[in-house]
């Protein structure tokens, strides 16, 4: 009788879902570093892997072992728990042993989601975050910052914006260390900032005049309509921002120094290290 291979943490693949995202690429890269192998999961992947196709799932899961779940668009959305319950179904079923989830703090389709994970039968960890730091240099804010005002619905509320980085120091571990198995962690940087707070220290940081400007939430919606985004995924993130800016989350933990036995990174030094890649650069 032929015997089986050992398996053992070299020889486990790992899928990373929305692989090219913030946390996802980070994740790739971290594992790569240590010579683990991993699937991206994205629907230019081979084989692909695209959370509203499910014909995709099975395939993007063979040989798996454990998976890195971060859904898009966001949890918050209609519909997304019963998707990751479903995929964690599929995971299940065809050999996947490991979940963790990146979930969002503040939301309570999150909160189904997660228990979506808990529920499955597998070894899960989730890291609960909100706002990270590279949403003011990766997309979404990054037009913003270069052009030198940044209209954001998020009033005057502060938030523990965390950086991907730490999230992602996190997941790796949790996927290469059996002590995170059944951990929650809610995960913040050390300090509350206001969106201009935040902004002020990119300016200061860069040398730049960038300032912040509180638009409502319907002003919002309709500057994304106006940019071409669709009305309804409009609708929804206008309404994830105002629900989660109400001050709900205006509170730090000490998540990444239970998972990582370090305080979290600042974002002072964040803003330091991403304006010397001249990435806010004007003429990018």
């Amino acid at each position: 009788m032929k015997s089986m291979k050992p398996q053992t943490q070299a020889n486990k693949l790992t899928l990373i879902t929305s692989g090219t995202g913030k946390t996802g690429r980070r994740v790739a890269m971290r594992l790569e570093e240590r010579s683990l192998p991993i699937r991206i999961g994205s629907r230019s992947g081979n084989p692909a892997f695209d959370w509203t196709n499910p014909t995709t799932w099975v395939p993007a899961l063979k040989g798996v072992d454990a998976v890195y779940v971060t859904y898009q668009p966001d949890l918050a959305f209609p519909g997304a728990a019963a998707t990751v319950r479903a995929f964690a179904d599929v995971a299940i079923e065809n050999g996947v042993r490991r979940l963790i989830l990146l979930s969002g703090r503040g939301e309570d389709g999150a909160l189904l989601a997660e228990q979506a994970i808990r529920e499955s039968g597998a070894a899960w960890t989730i890291v609960r975050a909100s706002w990270f730091y590279q949403n003011f240099s990766e997309h979404f804010l990054l037009d913003a910052v270069r052009s030198g005002e940044v209209a954001f619905p998020g009033g005057r509320v502060a938030e523990p914006f965390v950086d991907a980085d730490d999230i992602a120091d996190i997941v790796v571990a949790a996927l290469t260390d059996d002590r995170h198995v059944g951990q929650l962690y809610e995960v913040t940087g050390p300090r509350l900032l206001t969106f201009n707070e935040a902004v002020g220290e990119i300016a200061q940081a860069t040398g730049r005049d960038i300032q912040y400007l509180a638009i409502s939430p319907a002003d919002y919606q309709a500057g994304m309509i106006e940019h071409g985004i669709p009305r309804d995924i409009a609708e929804l993130l206008s309404e994830l921002f105002a629900t989660v800016l109400d001050g709900r989350n205006t509170f730090v933990t000490d998540g990444i120094q239970r998972a990582l036995g370090r305080a979290p990174r600042d974002f002072a030094q964040y803003a330091k290290t991403t304006a010397a890649t001249g990435v806010w650069n004007v003429n990018r």
